[in-house]
Order: C-alpha cells, then sequence, then structure tokens
C-alpha cells in the first residue's frame, strides 16, 4: 500500500488518517476540489493519482438535515459511494468506505453484530445502508467499516468534536445536558484509522465493525471524559425524548467487534479512547479546569 487517495480529508476519521498513515503518500484533494458527489472530479483524482487504496471518509453527516434532504443525502452517501466504488474497481485499487451504528434500530440490549439485520430510523441511516449495498452489489475487493460515535480533531469546517463541546462549557453557569438512555460505543478517530489501517495491512474485505470497546450511555461517557479532563463541567441527565430533533436516533447502537478480533485487531476500551483523544488535544486546550 504505498499510495492513498483519501476522500473527506477534512473531517475527523481524514484527519486521523493524515495523522497516523506515516507509510504511505496520502492523496488527499480539499473539499472544495474533490466533492465525493462529483463523478467526474472523482473520477479525475483516481486517474491522475493511480492509488493502491481509495477511502471514502466523506459523507453528508448531519443526521438532522439529511430529514429535510433526502435526495442530496442518498446522492452523497449513497450514488457517489457507488460511483467512487466502481472507479476504483476499474482503477484496480483497493476501496474503503465507511458507514455507521446508525443502520440499526436500537431495539435490543446487546452490542449489534455484522449479520445482525439492519432497520434504519432515519434518512441518514437509511442512505449509508444504501450505499453499503451498492458497494457490496459491485462484487469488488471491498471494506465497509461500520463505527459508532466518532469523535476526534475538529474538521476544517469547524466542526467540534462530542468531547470538546463538553469541556468547551467549563466553568460555566449552565450545565451540560446528555442524554443517559442511549447506549453507543464511542470511538476515537485515531484509533478507528489505526484500525482500518491494519485491516488494510491484513487485506481483509466486506464488512467490519470498527469501534472503541464496550458500551455505555452518552450520559456516563460525558462524565467520565469531565473526569478524565479534570473540567469543572456539571452534566445533567435528560431523556431521548427531551433532545428535540427531526431525526430519530437508535437508543442502543453499540457495536460488537468480534469478527475484528478473529482478524486479529484489538480495539482499546471506549475509556482509553477518551484517554487517547485528551492526550492529542493541542496543549493550549489540554486543561480546562
Amino acid at each position: 500500500m504505498k499510495r492513498v487517495l483519501l476522500l473527506g480529508a477534512s473531517g475527523q476519521l481524514g484527519t486521523a488518517i493524515r495523522q497516523r498513515w506515516k507509510e504511505c503518500q496520502i492523496v488527499a484533494p480539499p473539499h472544495q476540489t474533490l466533492k465525493l458527489e462529483d463523478h467526474a472530479e472523482v473520477r479525475d483524482a483516481i486517474e491522475g493519482s493511480r492509488p493502491d487504496v481509495v477511502v471514502n471518509a466523506a459523507a453528508f453527516h448531519d443526521v438532522d438535515r439529511c430529514e429535510a434532504e433526502p435526495g442530496a443525502a442518498f446522492e452523497v452517501n449513497a450514488l457517489a459511494v457507488r460511483n467512487a466504488a466502481r472507479l476504483a474497481r476499474e482503477a484496480g485499487s483497493t476501496f474503503v468506505t465507511v458507514s455507521t451504528d446508525y443502520v440499526f434500530d436500537g431495539e435490543t440490549t446487546a452490542p449489534y453484530a455484522e449479520d445482525d439485520a439492519p432497520h434504519p430510523l432515519s434518512v441518514y441511516g437509511a442512505s449509508k445502508l444504501a450505499g453499503e449495498y451498492l458497494v457490496d452489489s459491485l462484487r469488488m475487493d471491498a471494506l465497509i467499516v461500520r463505527t459508532c460515535g466518532l469523535y476526534g480533531e475538529a474538521s476544517a469546517k469547524g466542526r467540534k468534536s462530542f468531547i470538546e463541546r463538553l469541556l468547551s462549557q467549563a466553568g460555566g453557569p449552565q450545565p451540560f445536558r446528555v442524554v443517559a438512555d442511549v447506549t453507543v460505543s464511542p470511538t476515537f478517530a485515531g484509533h478507528l484509522a489505526d484500525a482500518i489501517w491494519r485491516l488494510l495491512e491484513k487485506r481483509c474485505s466486506g464488512l467490519y465493525h470498527t469501534v472503541d470497546a464496550g458500551a455505555v450511555t452518552w450520559y456516563d461517557f460525558a462524565h467520565e471524559a469531565v473526569s478524565q479532563a479534570g473540567a469543572a463541567v456539571v452534566v445533567e441527565p435528560i431523556a431521548a425524548h427531551q433532545w428535540k430533533a427531526p431525526a430519530i436516533r437508535p437508543r442502543f447502537s453499540a457495536l460488537a467487534n468480534a469478527k475484528l478480533g478473529r482478524a486479529g485487531i484489538a480495539m482499546p476500551s471506549w475509556r482509553a479512547g477518551i484517554g487517547a483523544y485528551l492526550a492529542s488535544r493541542p496543549a493550549n486546550q489540554s486543561s480546562l479546569r
């Protein structure tokens, strides 16, 4: 794996990949010059860079906006992903795309495995699942990675991670309200980038759940982040129905890493993910007390 074309390079995962994949050349055009939904731009990028691997870390991931713009959601998260995969196949490149826990409905109490039946509740989840199916239908050398609760360094567009928004309230007069009845597997982008690299090293293909290990509510996750950061933030639990949002979220969408483990790849715990994220923050953000 000598050359990688990275789509979505300015996002949280794209940023982690650029920082951590040191053993290859990464071609990472900015969104202004390469939009996933522009078939011609993607074709030119693949033909021009001749990559061994094409990694799609781009998505229309504003879950609530997807409800209002379903056409755009499916264009970016499904049709554009299929087109990029097809172009990668024509170029002889391995294709990697990242999907989501939102393909599930949350009607369970055990972390989801890859062979559990998906049932998305939102336009976002449905569009990402359609992207999975369209890539799979090409019968090519492709890796589909489902993850959950991704957080990492703020993107070029200024989108802050959950932890960053939490810690920005340090010393403030208002509590930080967090749902206490939604269970997830929050995943540090650096850990996900490392795991994808190892999957590619092992020449794995197909669908893999890849998350920091363990299931936790967002409320308990927030408490742990505040504790590890030593930040003066009051976290207030609320019920999911109190969080007025257009899109329905699954109440339980933790994912199981068993298949990843069978491939010989172990993920750190979600608590370790918090520690790794805090250690990676710039010095001027390292202590918010």
